[in-house]
């Protein structure tokens, strides 16, 4: 993998290829922006380019030590990564040892700290440290999605490089050339990635584009009778991981409704399949009709993740969002229901 792998992110892909050809890389850099948009892979492309046998602006995937950074044997690369919920102090003690000598076979020893936000304080403070007396042949690259969380004293001592979400039609075309898709699974896939080609490819090995569809048509609808209330939140129902992602389409589908709404511009749509049903509804609901949906399954996605019960969470939403109150008003002037054989 070299720069010129890299998808969509060519404003920070040139810094670091000038970088490089210059020879003024600095000790440290901060690479932030949202989960899978290729921070981890420019990081592992720059310490291959500084320290290819061939030199140059980019790496040449050919040589001896750009073949062994790809087989992650190449003794001058330190990966670091969290072990359980934090980085251990530990490991950066034992990378300080480690540069106490000079790199063993390249120019630069490179040193990638993965999801850098997870330092503890005696982390950060040790890496601190290292930071305050660079040297010239060790790099750092932090990796990071949630760079708030790093203390300003690490963030002042790196050089920052945003990484921004990917445009859709590069994501699309990533898919159809590098898997093979079709162009239209591609762009539904691209459309809901968030501009996360690294999202994008987790979810087409998934069954999202099934499960996204079986979703959407009962909410299509725009209004359910009780049993199908109850019947769409059984079915959203399940591991943590596969309800917070049938929100996440709820919510574009909020999403959706409110640019058209607001704009009439279909091709702003994430789920431009569903374009017609979306013409239909958006009409016949206000602007804030749709932000209080999108509040409450925003609502409902905080307390799962909070761990709260989720059938009743799940009921509660959907009930809010989909019940027709019209069949309601039905069911309780019928009053009760007798019991009928074997009840």
């Amino acid at each position: 993998m070299s720069f010129a792998n890299l998808y969509g992110q060519d404003g920070p892909i040139d810094v670091l290829k000038r970088a490089v050809e210059k020879r003024r890389v600095p000790h440290a850099f901060l690479f932030y922006g949202a989960e899978g948009v290729g921070k981890r892979t420019a990081a592992l492309a720059l310490a291959k380019a500084l320290n290819c046998e061939r030199g140059g602006g980019d790496a040449c995937d050919a040589c001896a030590s750009c073949r062994k950074i790809d087989k992650g044997n190449h003794p001058d690369l330190v990966v670091i990564e969290p072990e359980g919920q934090f980085i251990k102090v530990a490991d950066i003690k034992e990378l300080q040892e480690r540069m106490r000598f000079r790199p063993l076979e390249g120019t630069r020893r490179v040193v990638i700290i993965n999801d850098a936000e997870r330092m503890n304080a005696t982390s950060a403070n040790s890496l601190l440290k290292t930071l305050e007396e660079p040297s010239a042949v060790n790099v750092f690259l932090l990796v990071s999605s949630r760079p708030h969380l790093l203390p300003m004293t690490i963030l002042s001592r790196c050089h920052r490089l945003r990484f921004n979400p990917v445009p859709r039609d590069v994501i699309a075309a990533f898919l159809e050339r590098e898997h093979g898709l079709a162009p239209e699974r591609a762009r539904i896939l691209a459309s809901s990635s968030g501009g996360s080609i690294g999202r994008a490819i987790s979810l087409h090995r998934g069954d999202y584009i099934a499960r996204r569809d079986g979703l959407l048509d009962r909410v299509a609808r725009g209004s359910l009778d009780p049993m199908a209330c109850l019947d769409l939140a059984g079915r959203l129902a399940g591991e943590k991981e596969d309800i917070l992602e049938a929100l996440d389409i709820l919510k574009s589908w909020y999403r959706d409704l409110l640019v058209f709404r607001e704009t009439g511009d279909a091709g702003a749509l994430i789920h431009r399949d569903r374009a017609g049903d979306i013409l239909r509804l958006a009409p016949a609901m206000s602007g804030e009709s749709i932000l209080a949906a999108f509040r409450e399954i925003r609502g409902a996605a905080e307390a799962i993740e909070r761990n709260a019960n989720k059938p009743l969470t799940l009921e509660t939403m959907v009930f809010t969002l989909f019940a027709d109150k019209a069949n309601f008003v039905e069911d309780s002037r019928r009053g009760p229901r007798a019991a009928g054989p074997g009840r």
